[in-house]
């Protein structure tokens, strides 16, 4: 797939529709993930995006978030912090409950103590739709005294909870508002759809050799 210009988020035409009902979220998007290209441009341009924000740790939201979160805190240089679903962790740990985009309550847990007072945390998830997840994950560092230093997803839908995150929260997403993909996050179906092809996000092989098509 040609990449188009670079402030265009080429990167995001990759993302695949659902197809497996309404249990899931509307779109996946790891097939950026496993494109070198497409991940590296999307980490560009979210570090770029951060750039004044001063962060001490990255926290990833579990599951998604874990893959962006631990690549951002790679390139800001700091460490990482996973906030993981209930049951998971073998220490002591605060917990809170949480209703997700599908409407199920759900329970999130962090390590206790996690980190020192004051210190400023950077909340990743892969998107972030209703934003309850993400209230959950705010609510476990305030808790700990942290400061929540902004939060950082591909996208960050338009909603009445996310507008009372971007005045709260410095709010950084590869869906910049404003844009037809913002729209179309928003209405929870891209153009890209139309001819989406998984093939397109195939990486590159080694060696040169050539993949069947």
């Amino acid at each position: 797939m040609d990449k188009g210009p670079r402030d265009d988020r080429w990167y995001l035409r990759l993302m695949a529709p659902n197809t497996k009902g309404g249990r899931f979220a509307w779109l996946d998007p790891t097939s950026i993930y496993i494109n070198g290209a497409a991940f590296h441009d999307l980490l560009d341009d979210l570090h770029a995006d951060l750039e004044g924000i001063e962060v001490d740790v990255v926290a990833g939201l579990d599951a998604m978030g874990f893959v962006l979160g631990a690549a951002l805190a790679a390139r800001l240089g700091v460490g990482f912090l996973p906030i993981r679903k209930a049951g998971k962790l073998c220490v002591d740990t605060d917990k809170v409950a949480f209703t997700n985009y599908s409407g199920r309550v759900q329970h999130m847990e962090v390590r206790l103590p996690a980190f020192a007072p004051g210190t400023r945390v950077l909340l990743v998830d892969q998107w972030i739709e209703t934003g309850g997840t993400m209230e959950g994950a705010i609510a476990l560092v305030e808790r700990q005294q942290g400061r929540v230093a902004g939060l950082v997803a591909i996208a960050i839908e338009s909603t009445e909870r996310t507008a009372a995150f971007r005045k709260k929260y410095p709010c950084v997403s590869a869906v910049l508002r404003g844009t037809h993909w913002q729209r179309e996050c928003d209405a929870q179906m891209l153009s890209s759809f139309a001819d989406y092809r998984p093939k397109d996000a195939f990486p590159a092989l080694a060696g040169g050799a050539r993949r069947s098509t």
